[in-house]
């Protein structure tokens, strides 16, 4: 699978339309082909760990139900749309569309959603605030774009943010392969034409607000930042109830002095790994020993589990520190080998070759570790249970 951006190259893009405004791609996938079937759409929309919704009318309300389901057939063959989430979490061809999008690094990504309709199906007009790739699978479903601006938006159901109608900016019918890209905040509304799939590549970050709480949680639960004010150099102060300049500062100093850089990074790394959506890992350790791993990937390469997230820092990688899955793992400093670029090995690459571990098969160190996340589920070999 490859990305056509219409002449543009990633720069360009990044430069003229991201975050900017929306952009109509034509072709952006040729001979673009579905990611799954319909029908295993709907398989996996039976599971209790998927999460999906449908959308629909009924009596000319909008309703949302949540999955998992048995059936469709109360629906009817027109004005319904089946949604899956995080569709790269249970489908491998899911990861080769992402990688078309990894000039965005990945701690932006959301997910990848699938949506099916039928004729007339849609989820209404809508602000999303995040960035998306809708690229247009098979069938034909026509999009409305408005600008930015005061829109006012309104529950037409408790699982359903709606918004005003609006003037378009765009309208347009998306074919297979065409791809729409809406950055946050443009009003937006698509209606199926006929039976057709579209697979949308999601980007998004969190808001300062639940930032700051869940850095909260975390200064709580490790038991940080327990320094306290200091002030030898205090000037006599006449107004006992007053927060003087100086002290402002002082305030504001003791909390800018908190937000250090490894602090930050040790949370944020953290936090950005969390899955949103369960992973498909084992209940218990598979049982690998590391001499199996060395052997192994001679005959097949190890690959990430689809969702798992892993990332690390320039500031910290020097140090063997990376974060897998909402956790921190520190390499040990007796590797022999330069652990910062095997790091960036595991996080920039979805699969691990023989080629590509080769300097790292004989540190018994790092293949240890490396072990240890293959018997937790985070690499698996694709022909062995």
């Amino acid at each position: 699978m490859q990305l056509d951006l219409n002449g543009m190259t990633p720069k360009q893009f990044l430069e003229q339309y991201w975050q900017k405004k929306p952009l109509v791609i034509r072709q952006g996938f040729k001979h673009f082909e579905d990611l799954l079937s319909p029908e295993e759409m709907a398989g996996l929309a039976c599971e209790d760990v998927v999460e999906s919704r449908r959308v629909f009318k009924q009596d000319g309300d909008w309703q949302a139900e949540f999955g998992p389901f048995e059936s469709y057939e109360e629906l009817g063959e027109t004005d319904w749309t089946l949604i899956v989430q995080a569709l790269n979490n249970w489908v491998p061809e899911a990861e080769d569309l992402i990688k078309c999008f990894d000039f965005i690094p990945r701690w932006r990504l959301d997910d990848v959603m699938v949506s099916y309709a039928t004729p007339g199906g849609g989820v209404g007009p809508h602000i999303d605030l995040y960035d998306v790739f809708i690229c247009q699978g098979s069938g034909r479903r026509r999009w409305r774009v408005g600008d930015l601006g005061p829109h006012k938006e309104f529950a037409a159901h408790p699982a359903l943010l709606h918004t005003e109608a609006f003037d378009p900016i765009i309208d347009v019918e998306l074919l297979p392969g065409d791809i729409l890209y809406l950055p946050p905040g443009y009003p937006h509304d698509g209606v199926t034409l006929e039976p057709s799939m579209s697979f949308s590549v999601g980007y998004r970050t969190a808001s300062a607000k639940d930032m700051v709480s869940a850095m909260a949680d975390h200064i709580i639960d490790k038991d940080l930042c327990n320094e306290q004010i200091a002030d030898p150099d205090r000037a006599l102060s006449n107004n006992s109830g007053i927060i003087n300049n100086s002290d402002l500062a002082r305030i504001k100093q003791q909390l800018f002095d908190t937000l250090d850089d490894k602090l930050v990074s040790e949370f944020s790394g953290r936090y950005l790994t969390q899955s949103k959506c369960e992973l498909d890992l084992p209940e218990e350790s598979l049982g690998f020993q590391s001499t199996d791993i060395a052997a192994q990937i001679k005959q097949q390469p190890l690959i990430k589990l689809g969702g798992l997230r892993t990332l690390y820092f320039e500031t910290s990688a020097t140090d063997g520190v990376v974060y897998i899955n909402g956790e921190q793992f520190t390499l040990s400093a007796d590797a022999k080998t330069n652990r910062e670029a095997f790091i960036a090995l595991l996080c920039d690459t979805q699969e691990l070759t023989a080629e590509a571990l080769s300097p790292y098969l004989n540190d018994q160190h790092l293949i240890e570790q490396l072990t240890q996340w293959v018997n937790a589920g985070y690499w698996y070999y694709e022909d062995i249970e």
